[in-house]
């Protein structure tokens, strides 16, 4: 029953690009971590796919001081935190803002396959996470540098 429980963790779904996958679509690294390689989904082209939407499938799954927190990985680079979602937030629609790529990336063989750019899901202790919505910051951060440029130029167009 509890492995069961796990399969049925969570889903995620690409919009305009995919139908729903569910965890099974994901290499499980341990019991609290997966990932998917974009290569085998979208081959090199990853940076083209600029959200997904993940949704818990079931409540009873995570508990309600964890949350599922979403990563994704340019080939070389390190992990970069998206945002999560949990009991009281089961499910979001997250940016993927792609890292360029790393140094690693000339460091491989001339016909050795590209790295691949991966998306991580873990479960995580949701104390220990920046935000649940960083975009929502980010976009409030980029309204309110809008606004202060646009009263500046009005300011200083009519003075």
């Amino acid at each position: 029953m509890e492995r069961r429980k796990k399969h049925r963790m969570f889903g995620v779904v690409f919009p305009n690009r995919s139908f729903p996958m569910d965890i099974s679509s994901f290499a499980q690294i341990d019991t609290t971590h997966w990932l998917l390689d974009m290569n085998t989904f979208v081959g090199e082209a990853y940076d083209s796919i600029r959200e997904v939407c993940i949704f818990l499938l079931n409540g009873l799954s995570l508990p309600p001081d964890k949350a599922l927190a979403v990563y994704i990985q340019s080939p070389g680079s390190p992990f970069l935190y998206c945002g999560a979602v949990t009991v009281v937030r089961p499910s979001a629609v997250l940016p993927l803002p792609w890292p360029e790529p790393g140094g690693q990336m000339q460091l491989t063989a001339p016909y050795a396959a590209p790295l691949p750019a991966k998306i991580g899901v873990s479960v995580e202790d949701l104390a220990t996470l920046p935000s649940l919505d960083v975009a929502a910051e980010k976009r409030i951060e980029h309204l309110a540098m809008k606004l202060g440029e646009n009263s500046f130029n009005f300011i200083f167009l009519r003075g």
